[in-house]
């Protein structure tokens, strides 16, 4: 047999016995897409039609907006009655995945000069709030007599980028899973406060688009709410908001890192002679991924890349994932949780809260951007 007949054989189709090796891989492939689809198919139906309802009501009032009025309706109808087992997995899809395809598509319609002087911009009082927040998190968490790990996560959720710094946060010092729930419990209470109150002080006290737009990224402890408030304030300051907020997500890294150090110091102290392995950051859970894709995006507009015709078209988008995802994390919110948690760990999150809120206004106006 020549060399050519050897490759015409190699090239062949596989058949026969030959077929039957290689196609219940794809079979099986397409068999479990199709079950992850439909896992996922209710859950992500309800949160549509949840989102519908709101971006209607919505239009009639539309100081309050859509966002708001997802996360309030999706809490009321949590409280009532906890979204089933079948719905779960497609909630927790809308809250998480479509909350941070939301700001991707944001990203659309953004220049890379917008992020770098914004971001940039930002920076004195990006870092006075944060040192704020940690500051006081480390004194009152130790008044309060609160555990040391409980301290921690309240302090970087509030500081940094609520739940995402909290995984993040106990990716490195493996806190106990009970601290962990009265963290996330805590931080979301002040998270829907702030969607609630921060548009409404904001046209109180006359602020700009850019004033409310780094109050926001800089104050609000999560994504979605900073999302959310700054969308209902206006599409200016959803833009800054969003990259302020991104901008201070990114300090998740040197703090999981110096978290992770004197984690390491202390278990050498405590136990130097046991052998044990040290705990490894692993950055793939400290880094969100989901940064660069929006960078990529910013990079895509800036190369003139989306016609301007698509902005509008894309901010419509960018708002209706939002509304989606805020009426998926009401959908979520589990009162019990926030009851657990105890009057202590709730008194530090106020605490937290009204600090990063009013270091922000008074690091503002000390760097004249009020």
């Amino acid at each position: 047999m020549t060399t050519v007949d050897h490759v015409e054989r190699d090239r062949r189709i596989p058949t026969g016995s030959e077929a039957v090796l290689v196609a219940p891989d794809g079979r099986a492939r397409t068999e479990r897409m199709a079950e992850s689809v439909m896992t996922l198919a209710p859950g992500v139906a309800a949160v549509a039609v949840l989102a519908v309802v709101a971006t209607v009501l919505g239009g009639f009032a539309p100081v309050v907006g859509a966002p708001v009025i997802a996360i309030v309706c999706g809490i009321a109808i949590s409280v009532v009655k906890r979204p089933s087992a079948r719905l779960r997995p497609g909630i927790a899809f809308v809250a998480k995945k479509v909350l941070q395809g939301s700001v991707i598509v944001l990203g659309f319609g953004l220049s890379l000069g917008q992020v770098l002087s914004t971001g940039a911009g930002s920076l004195p009082v990006l870092l006075g709030t944060l040192v704020a927040a940690l500051g006081v998190a480390w004194f009152a968490g130790r008044l309060l007599r609160l555990p040391g790990d409980l301290r921690s996560l309240i302090g970087v959720g509030t500081a940094i980028c609520g739940a995402s710094a909290i995984a993040a946060t106990d990716a490195v010092i493996g806190a106990e899973e009970a601290d962990v729930s009265y963290a996330i419990a805590t931080i979301f209470t002040f998270n829907v406060v702030a969607v609630l109150l921060y548009p409404t002080l904001g046209h109180l006290f006359g602020f700009s688009q850019h004033t409310f737009g780094l109050w926001a990224g800089t104050a609000i402890n999560d994504l979605s709410s900073v999302v959310a408030a700054s969308s209902i304030y206006g599409h200016a300051a959803a833009s800054y908001g969003v990259i302020v907020k991104l901008t201070r997500t990114l300090a998740i890294i040197p703090i999981s890192l110096a978290l992770a150090t004197l984690r390491g110091r202390r278990e050498r102290r405590v136990d130097a002679t046991a052998g044990r392995p040290m705990r490894r950051v692993d950055l793939r859970r400290v880094l969100p991924l989901f940064i660069v894709v929006f960078l990529a995006a910013v990079g895509v507009n800036t190369a003139g890349l989306v016609p301007s015709s698509a902005h509008h078209p894309l901010s419509i988008l960018s708002m209706g994932m939002i509304t989606a995802a805020l009426g998926a994390i009401g959908l979520s919110t589990d009162i019990g949780h926030i009851r657990r948690a105890g009057l202590r760990p709730l008194a530090l999150g106020a605490i937290l809260w009204v600090t990063v809120g009013l270091a922000s206004l008074g690091l503002q106006a000390l760097t004249g951007t009020l």
